[in-house]
C-alpha cells in the first residue's frame, strides 16, 4: 500500500489522514497493532455519506487463540487543520466485541479536502472462557508479567497473616508488618539499611512519610507479589515514586509501560512532567508524540498555558522545536 493508507499509532490512539476523497471512492488503511490484535480503518464516500469502518483482524501468530475484542472506544473525524480545524465527534462505542463485522459511523455529510480519522481505545477486553466476567487486556498485562516471574506465591500469606515478621512500616496514617530478608532481597535500599548501623535496623522500623497506608499496602503487595490489578491502576503514581525511592526496577517499568498506555489530553502534561523527573524516557517520547504529532497541543490551550507557566525549560523547548518541525514538514 502506499504511505497514503499508513496508520499513526501509539499504545491507545490511531490517527489515519486522508488527503483527498473523491465522491463514490472506497480506502483501507494499513494493518495497525494497538493491544492484541491488528487493525485496519477504512473510509467510504457517496454523495450523501461519509462511512468511516474500524475492525480488527488477528494475528497469524494468534489466529486460533486470541478471541475478538471487547472494545470500548471514541471516534473522531478531524477536517483540515489547526487554527480552523473542525471536529466531528462519534458519542462513543462502550464494551461492543468486534467481530468480523467491526464498527460502522455512517456520517449524514460529504467531507471534501484533507481529513484525519482518529480513534481512541479507552478499554480492550477479551472475553473469560469459563463465563466469568471480560477482562481489561491493559488493566492486568504488566503487573501479571512483572510480579508473576519474581516471587512465591507463598509470600503473600507470609505478608497477609504476619508470619514471623519483623520489620515496622510506618505510613502517613497507619503501619504494616514485613520481613527485612524479603525487602532486602527486592530492593537495595532496604539492604543498605538492614545491613548498616542505621535507625532502620536499630528500631526495627521504615519511615516511608509520603505514602498512604493503602499505598504502602499496594507497595508491599507487589514485592511480596500479591498485587490485584486494579490496586496497581489506582496506586501506580505512588507505586512510580517508591520504586524510584527503593531502587526496584521492575516495578518502574511496570509503571512506566502502564502509564504510557492510557495516555490522554487530561493527563499528558502531568506524566510528561513525571517523565522528566523519573528519566521515563519511553513516556516523555509518548507525551511529546502525543501533543505534537497527533496535534493535541492545540485542543489544550489553557491547560498549556498554566503548563508553560512551571514546566521545565528542557521540555518546553522539546514541545515547541517538535511544533516546528510538524509545520515545516507539512
Amino acid at each position: 500500500m502506499s504511505d497514503g493508507a499508513r496508520v499513526e499509532a501509539a499504545p491507545r490512539l490511531a490517527q489515519w489522514r486522508v488527503d483527498v476523497l473523491p465522491c463514490y471512492t472506497y480506502r483501507k488503511s494499513e494493518p495497525f497493532r494497538i493491544g492484541l490484535w491488528n487493525w485496519y480503518l477504512s473510509v467510504e464516500r457517496n454523495n450523501k455519506q461519509t462511512c468511516v469502518k474500524v475492525f480488527a483482524e488477528l494475528s497469524n501468530s494468534a489466529k486460533n487463540t486470541t478471541p475478538a475484542p471487547i472494545a470500548s472506544f471514541i471516534t473522531k473525524l478531524l477536517i483540515s487543520f489547526p487554527p480552523n480545524q473542525k471536529t466531528i465527534v462519534h458519542p462513543g462505542i462502550f464494551d461492543k466485541p468486534l467481530k468480523h463485522e467491526g464498527f460502522v459511523w455512517a456520517i449524514d455529510s460529504t467531507v471534501t479536502g484533507r481529513f484525519v480519522i482518529e480513534i481512541e481505545f479507552l478499554d480492550l477486553k477479551i472475553a473469560d472462557p469459563s463465563g466469568g466476567e471480560p477482562a481489561s487486556i491493559w488493566a492486568s498485562h504488566q503487573i501479571k508479567k512483572s510480579s508473576d516471574n519474581t516471587a512465591l506465591s507463598s509470600l503473600a500469606r507470609m505478608l497477609q497473616e504476619g508470619i514471623l515478621t519483623d520489620i515496622t512500616i510506618n505510613a502517613t496514617d497507619g503501619s504494616i508488618m514485613a520481613h527485612r530478608a524479603i525487602l532486602a532481597s527486592r530492593s537495595p535500599v532496604f539492604r543498605s539499611m538492614f545491613s548498616h548501623d542505621l535507625k532502620e535496623k536499630e528500631l526495627s522500623t521504615v519511615d516511608i512519610s509520603d505514602m498512604s497506608l493503602e499505598a504502602c499496602q499496594a507497595f508491599l503487595n507487589y514485592i511480596y507479589a500479591d498485587l490485584r490489578s486494579e490496586e496497581f491502576l489506582t496506586h501506580r503514581l505512588a507505586l512510580l515514586r517508591a520504586a524510584d525511592k527503593y531502587d526496584i526496577s521492575d516495578l518502574k517499568e511496570a509503571c512506566h509501560e502502564s502509564l504510557l498506555e492510557d495516555i490522554d489530553t487530561k493527563n499528558v502534561l502531568e506524566r510528561l512532567q513525571m517523565a522528566h523527573l523519573y528519566r521515563l524516557q519511553k513516556l516523555k517520547d509518548g507525551c511529546l508524540r502525543f501533543l505534537v504529532d497527533f496535534r493535541k497541543v492545540y485542543e489544550m490551550h489553557d491547560d498549556f498555558k498554566v503548563f508553560l507557566q512551571t514546566a521545565d525549560r528542557d521540555i518546553i523547548a522539546e514541545i515547541f522545536q517538535g511544533i516546528l518541525t510538524t509545520w515545516s514538514g507539512r
